[in-house]
């Protein structure tokens, strides 16, 4: 006879996932590979003995660390393995990649830079670089007026020369 005893830890956690999961006892018994008059007695146990089988999801009763360290855990398990640990902590597997796709989520999302306080020798830069960009556009204008002053000049006297020639 393979008979295995559970902790009543184990057992409240069972029976808090088949209160949430809203199946029957019957398809709940043979997700979990557990057999049926065995949930019948749990239930009996825990309804008899005054220990009162949790309405709160379990997985509110875990702490942030508690979540990562779970997600860390499975990370490599197979979704075999994924259902066998999850039935002896008494989750769902889809509560674990619920926490993993938060913990993706919440390392992916960027976070605004903090604005440093300028130093007054950078808003002196600032300044001045302001200053060179005005200087260094009032140039080129002017390099260019008397660029086109200077072809202008050039037409003008070819024209005449022109002239002249005729």
């Amino acid at each position: 006879m393979d008979y295995q005893r559970y902790s009543s830890q184990f057992k409240e956690a069972i029976l808090n996932k088949l209160s949430q999961s809203g199946l029957s006892v019957r398809k709940f018994a043979a997700q979990e590979g557990i057999k049926l008059s065995t949930l019948y007695s749990w239930q009996k146990q825990f309804n008899t003995s005054g220990l009162n089988v949790s309405k709160v999801s379990s997985s509110d009763k875990w702490s942030s660390e508690e979540k990562f360290a779970v997600v860390l855990e499975t990370a490599t398990l197979s979704a075999v393995e994924l259902s066998g640990y999850c039935r002896v902590k008494g989750l769902y597997p889809e509560q674990v990649e619920a926490w993993k796709k938060a913990c993706i989520a919440v390392n992916t999302t960027t976070k605004p830079t903090k604005r440093t306080k300028i130093t007054p020798e950078q808003k002196s830069d600032k300044k001045r670089i302001k200053e060179l960009e005005r200087e260094l556009s009032r140039k080129e204008k002017a390099l260019a007026e008397t660029a086109a002053l200077l072809i202008l000049g050039k037409k003008f006297d070819a024209y005449w020369k022109e002239k002249e020639d005729n």
